[in-house]
């Protein structure tokens, strides 16, 4: 029987089994495991384990929950424990080649608050729009699941998986991946001997009409700016304007970032920022995007550019600077006349070949301290990187990326576009560097997902496609004589 009747087998029985795995994808989501919130530990552990049980069930052998350690500062509880890496193994056949799918079961911050049309972790059908709308539908419970859901369609189909499957699932990747690259260092050979290639889908597609293949990424920066002063919170009546305020002196230091045209305001920045080439330049005439696509995923007319290459390039291949919050002040609905005892500025920094990861927070801590002290402020600052994740360039030409390009055409009946991402997942590099290999990136979503944003979607059609994505790149990676 031939690879595509074998995998046209698998397509019906994921068309088949779609209410199953709706279901199956609303339990994980009703698990609030988002990394970043301390007092929510327990439950990203809970859905590791729930992770662990639905492999057992589907045969995986070799299931392993492996712990790392206490999580580093800083951190409110000192004895704060990280998530374990959920590994597992389906297959140990030597003459098939071996796949290690990476996802993680992590998930941003989300309340009802925040301006969502219903419960977050609470998965709504929407059968009128057709999607799928939940914290994690996109990022990347949904992608996770479905590396499971095309091994059940499988056997459901009775149709053996081509390749010996790996699974590599972390519940920190949204706070940095703390623990992991120690992780792939130790287990390259061990758990993860022999791996011929990694997979990911935790990224999207560019825009809504056309699936892509991503070939590159931005890295990521994250720092924080501490001021402090009082030895407790103040009352403005008593105290505004005879003692020095953190919030004021952290707004001015904020300033100096960047601008509101998107200009990195941080000397040094640019310069390390590698030269256009023309090879390069070409790349972007063919690609099916617009500006109007851009609008309708951010919601507004807001784009600071025009033409469709300003915008990738700024999106993909230059550095960007964005300001995320404040810890320690006023936040709520009312009118609170507090002066914060502490405040803490939170941005990051997309990071783009040539930017050295070491050499950019040494000019971004020098930079924050030398804004601070022209303030003149008997306050106290401290300016320092939280955790940093490196970008990653790879060959779209190599074996995985022609299996993945002959699958999409498949699926979806046209050729993929080769894109690089904005976005940052920062353990792709440690992957291809410690098991020697190369990495794929596979998105199932789309670009108005919305992963990071208030009503996250998935579309009905890119979870049922993206399953069989999956599927065929497997079927067709397995024939490719190369690795």
């Amino acid at each position: 029987m031939s690879s595509t009747r074998a995998f046209d087998k698998v397509f019906t029985k994921i068309d088949e089994l779609k209410p199953e795995f709706i279901g199956m994808l609303s339990k994980a989501i009703a698990i609030p495991a988002v990394s970043s919130d301390e007092s929510l530990r327990p439950r990203v552990v809970e859905k590791a384990h729930f992770l662990a049980d639905h492999l057992k069930k589907l045969g995986f052998a070799d299931i392993q929950l492996k712990e790392l350690g206490t999580q580093p500062p800083p951190v409110s509880d000192p004895n704060l424990q990280l998530p374990p890496i959920v590994l597992a193994r389906y297959g140990n056949d030597p003459a098939k080649k071996n796949v290690l799918v990476y996802g993680h079961y992590d998930v941003q911050p989300a309340k009802l608050e925040d301006g969502w049309d219903s419960e977050p972790f609470e998965l709504v059908v929407d059968e009128k729009k057709q999607v799928l709308r939940a914290r994690g539908s996109s990022d990347d419970t949904g992608p996770l699941t479905g590396w499971l859901h095309v091994v059940q369609a499988h056997q459901a189909a009775g149709v053996e998986l081509p390749v010996n499957l790996i699974t590599c699932f972390e519940g920190m990747e949204e706070s940095g991946s703390l623990g992991l690259e120690e992780l792939i260092g130790a287990e390259k050979d061990k758990y993860f001997k022999g791996v011929d290639a990694v997979c990911i889908s935790d990224n999207y597609w560019l825009g809504t009409r056309k699936p892509v293949l991503t070939y590159g990424l931005r890295g990521c920066n994250y720092y924080q700016v501490t001021i402090e002063g009082p030895g407790a919170d103040l009352h403005s009546g008593m105290f505004g304007g005879i003692i020095a305020e953190p919030m004021i002196d952290l707004v001015q230091v904020m300033s100096t970032l960047v601008d509101s045209q998107g200009k990195i305001l941080i000397e040094g920045v640019d310069a390390m920022v590698a030269k256009e080439t023309e090879k390069e330049q070409e790349l972007y005439k063919t690609i099916d995007f617009s500006v109007e696509e851009l609008n309708a995923a951010s919601g507004s007319e807001t784009a600071l550019y025009t033409k469709k290459e300003d915008i990738l390039k700024h999106r993909w291949r230059y550095p960007s600077l964005s300001i995320h919050g404040v810890e320690g002040a006023f936040y709520s609905q009312g009118a609170k006349t507090v002066i914060p005892a502490k405040v803490i500025g939170k941005f990051s920094i997309r990071t783009v070949p040539d930017i050295d990861s070491e050499k950019l927070t040494q000019i971004v801590v020098d930079h924050c301290h030398a804004a601070f002290k022209k303030l003149n402020s008997p306050n106290r600052c401290k300016a320092e990187l939280i955790h940093d994740g490196n970008y990653w360039v790879s060959d779209p030409f190599n074996a995985q990326f022609q299996a993945a390009a002959k699958a999409t055409k498949d699926v979806y009946g046209v050729e993929p576009d080769y894109t690089r991402e904005g976005g940052s997942i920062p353990i792709t590099l440690t992957f291809e560097e410690q098991l020697k290999t190369s990495v794929l990136l596979l998105p199932m979503g789309r670009g108005d997902d919305g992963a990071h944003s208030i009503n996250e979607k998935l579309d009905i059609s890119n979870f049922v496609n993206g399953m069989k994505l999956m599927a065929a790149y497997l079927h067709y990676y397995a024939e490719s004589p190369e690795k």
